[in-house]
């Protein structure tokens, strides 16, 4: 039976693990008044590309993690506040969890860790001019607030230590990230800020940035690829991540040398955003138009799709489901059928190929075991699997259009 110490022991330990998500504070701070306002928080999606895979701190008591940056330049402070700390002497030879290594050495060099010093930086905010090109200028909010994007090379003036301070918002909202080596200058970062006036001067706030790797591509060609993408958590929700990928497919559309623009490893929700954009523009090329999706999905559909925007075959095979999917009558028995067999037509081409393999390995060899090994699967079960495939699909599908449907 547990003694009564183990189990206060127990209990103590536990009320000292604090999940490290809902400890973490950030903050972009355009004015002193910001520093105070609680308003202004925004926390991580993540924090166990730091904190470990269960994302917990344990020893303090009322934690605070704080991680501010002024709105323009990023000048960063790095904060620590507790009410109370374990140490070996008071809880039986155990210690707190170390954070401030853990994230500093995350952090650029000459971050503050001194508030009245941070403050004082950020008087030079409205000094900031934003690096790079501007690609595009648009307004949100019937008007009321202006954004600019501005692409930057590797080599453009200030931009690689500005960079250093941007990236380290990654290790926080896109899993799997890792720092990019900013020497290589076949990077192209776009970046994208709010525009606004504050005391009578023209100020900018970062609000989320593209990174963007140009591989070569024979014989004398470039196959651009877009590697990172965040809009920070402020910015969210308003249609900046549709205008910063936009920027991007403008900015190589017209490039005869870009074969096409493809997707590192991309996140459900970027796949999401990816759909939404692509059904857009090629809802406008002639052959996407209706009455072509109903003939079926054709070379000239693909070919279109890269020449003019730069997508590829496999993302404009999507594109004309998603469109396909909009002129159907569900309702309509026949009209569904006939779409649901075109695309799970598409989706059992993998299965088809590993099937032939599969028949080609029994032929060769004629050990019993081995066959019985190389046996095909249940036919019944491929088609629920087919059908559970198609269905996801379809769901991916309707979100796009419903985003479509409120243009």
């Amino acid at each position: 039976m547990e003694s009564l110490g183990v189990s206060m022991l127990k209990n103590s330990v536990s009320s000292l693990v604090v999940s490290s998500n809902e400890v973490i504070e950030f903050k972009l701070v355009r004015q002193v008044a910001d520093i105070a306002n609680d308003r202004c928080i925004f926390r991580p999606v993540m924090s166990h590309q730091v904190f470990g895979d269960r994302e917990s701190i344990f020893g303090y008591h009322d934690l605070r993690i704080k991680l501010y940056y002024t709105a323009a330049r990023l000048t960063t402070y790095f904060g620590i506040s507790y009410l109370d700390r374990v140490t070996p002497d008071k809880f039986e030879g155990v210690q707190a969890d170390e954070i401030f290594d853990k994230i500093s050495e995350k952090l650029q060099p000459g971050f503050h860790t001194n508030l009245d010093d941070f403050c004082s930086d950020l008087e030079k905010d409205v000094n900031f001019v934003p690096f790079g090109e501007l690609q595009h200028a648009f307004t949100t909010n019937d008007g009321t607030r202006t954004w600019e994007i501005y692409m930057c090379e590797v080599t453009t003036p200030g931009f690689q230590k500005y960079h250093e301070r941007l990236q380290t918002f990654i290790l926080w909202f896109i899993d799997a990230a890792s720092f990019i080596d900013a020497d290589d200058d076949h990077w192209r970062f776009f970046m994208i800020y709010e525009k606004y006036s504050q005391d009578g001067n023209t100020c900018y706030a970062v609000a989320g940035y593209a990174t963007v790797y140009e591989y070569y591509a024979y014989p004398d060609n470039t196959r651009p690829r877009i590697s990172q993408m965040l809009v920070l958590p402020p910015f969210q929700r308003i249609g900046l991540g549709a205008q910063l990928l936009d920027s991007i497919y403008r900015h190589y559309a017209s490039q005869p040398r870009v074969v096409d623009i493809t997707v590192e490893d991309p996140s459900d929700e970027f796949q999401r955003l990816r759909d939404f954009l692509d059904a857009r523009n090629c809802s406008r090329l002639p052959s996407f138009k209706a009455c072509m999706l109903q003939e079926g999905f054709q070379e000239n559909m693909a070919a279109e799709a890269k020449s003019k925007l730069k997508i590829n075959k496999k993302q404009a095979r999507r594109v004309y489901e998603i469109l396909r999917l909009r002129m159907t009558d569900i309702h309509n028995g026949e009209q569904y059928r006939r779409y649901r067999l075109d695309v799970k037509n598409r989706l059992n081409i993998p299965y088809q190929k590993e099937q032939q393999e599969l028949k080609r390995y029994k032929e060769r060899y004629k050990d019993g075991d081995i066959q019985a090994a190389l046996s095909f699967a249940d036919p019944s079960q491929r088609l629920e699997s087919l059908d559970r495939q198609y269905r996801e699909v379809e769901a991916q599908y309707l979100h796009v259009l419903q985003r479509l449907e409120s243009l």
